[in-house]
């Protein structure tokens, strides 16, 4: 993310969602609100229906993952980080990991 965006952006890395991950690794959200193995594609979804214009860089990894994820979501910042966080971690709980 190009510094031109600070303040405008935030990223969002799939570790940050991850309940299998401590936060050490750099799961940022509680675990009752986290989801196992998130997807790039649904932070996508969950990020767009928030309306939070999600554009996706590929190329990216965090730091303490690197060999786990490929790819980070950058998206409006509309609140606060964790708020933003958790609203698309439940978001992805409730519809696009539905259990049948």
């Amino acid at each position: 993310m190009s510094r031109e965006y600070k303040g405008e952006r935030i990223a969002i890395y799939p570790s940050y969602l991850d309940k299998k991950l401590p936060r050490r690794l750099g799961r940022k959200v509680p675990i009752d609100v986290a989801v196992e193995n998130p997807r790039i594609d649904e932070i996508v979804k969950a990020a767009s229906e928030l309306g939070l214009d999600p554009y996706v860089e590929e190329d990216k990894t965090h730091p303490r993952t690197w060999y786990r994820y490929h790819g980070r979501v950058t998206v409006r910042k509309a609140d606060s980080k964790i708020r933003i966080l958790k609203m698309i971690s439940q978001l992805i709980k409730d519809k696009y990991r539905k259990k049948h």
